[in-house]
């Protein structure tokens, strides 16, 4: 029999957690081969590249002018946007047509082309994710160069109507380089958080698709934060006007307000965390969902 004194030990010796751990080491290793992932993924940096050259490459196969359709799609609607709506608003063409060219390339090219091709970024690469053993962090870079090299294009068209108009930034336009390396980074974390939840559910796409058309009507782009008329602070609560402000001002010869680099390094930190925790949580289903 039992003494009263090893049954009283027995009392208070607690069973072993096993479920608690074996859950938490299955987080571990989860978030241990996310890493893995994303650390092989910038060891293949070059491939990412030379995949989001030969999309565009293979996009504009037997066409003449080949990217450079993009260019010469967003000079007419700049060109035509530009008087329309400069006449509308009655703004001066010399200050408005800089301005517009730079927010329709900007966010055509820049913040919503990335936010839209995120949502495919696995879907589009589904052959090569089934054939081969690469990291699924190469289908994002792949997608962040690709768009890089369309933002490429695209910056031409300001760039000759800021010819045409004298208009010269000066050095106040290096402002825009954490900007844009800001866009980069959030284009990554885009395409492993909308990437994954897309491959899920494929309601999605056509949605983001929506609210992107809401969201540019709703910030200033085709309209300038002046013809708010002492109400342009209102801005500030709409993320995608930071974002594109960091970018945009400083080519317009602007400084960046402080209150907007917050805003822009605050929502980046946010959704970074956000992909981060939605890529490790879901990396090891996501072939079974495209």
């Amino acid at each position: 029999m039992l003494s009263s004194d090893s049954m009283q030990r027995n009392s208070n010796i607690q069973p072993d957690p096993v479920f608690k751990t074996q859950s938490k080491q299955v987080h571990i290793s989860a978030t241990k081969r996310a890493l893995d992932d994303c650390r092989e993924a910038l060891k293949l940096w070059r491939l990412g590249f030379l995949l989001g050259w030969l999309d565009i490459k293979l996009r504009y196969r037997g066409s003449a002018l080949g990217p450079f359709w993009l260019t010469i799609t967003s000079a007419m609607m700049v060109g035509s946007m530009g008087i329309l709506y400069g006449r509308l608003f009655g703004q001066d063409l010399r200050s408005y047509l800089p301005f517009l060219a730079l927010s329709l390339t900007c966010w055509q090219a820049g913040i919503a082309s990335m936010i839209h091709e995120s949502c495919n970024c696995f879907l589009e690469a589904d052959s090569m994710i089934r054939s081969s053993r690469l990291p699924f962090m190469l289908q994002a870079i792949r997608t962040v160069v690709r768009n890089a090299i369309v933002f490429g294009h695209n910056i031409i068209v300001p760039i000759v109507v800021f010819l045409i108009y004298g208009v010269w930034p000066g050095l106040t336009a290096l402002w825009a380089i954490p900007g844009l390396l800001l866009w980069v980074v959030l284009g990554g974390a885009c395409c492993m958080l909308l990437g994954v939840v897309c491959a899920r559910f494929r309601d999605v796409p056509p949605i983001v698709g929506a609210l992107l058309q809401v969201i540019f009507y709703i910030t200033p782009v085709i309209w300038m934060p002046a013809q708010l008329q002492g109400k342009a602070h209102w801005l500030l609560f709409n993320p995608f006007y930071a974002l594109l402000e960091i970018v945009r001002a400083p080519l317009l010869g602007e400084t960046p307000s402080l209150d907007v680099w917050l805003i822009s390094l605050g929502v980046g930190l946010v959704f970074c965390v956000m992909a981060a925790a939605v890529f490790v949580r879901t990396r090891a289903r996501l072939v079974f969902w495209i």
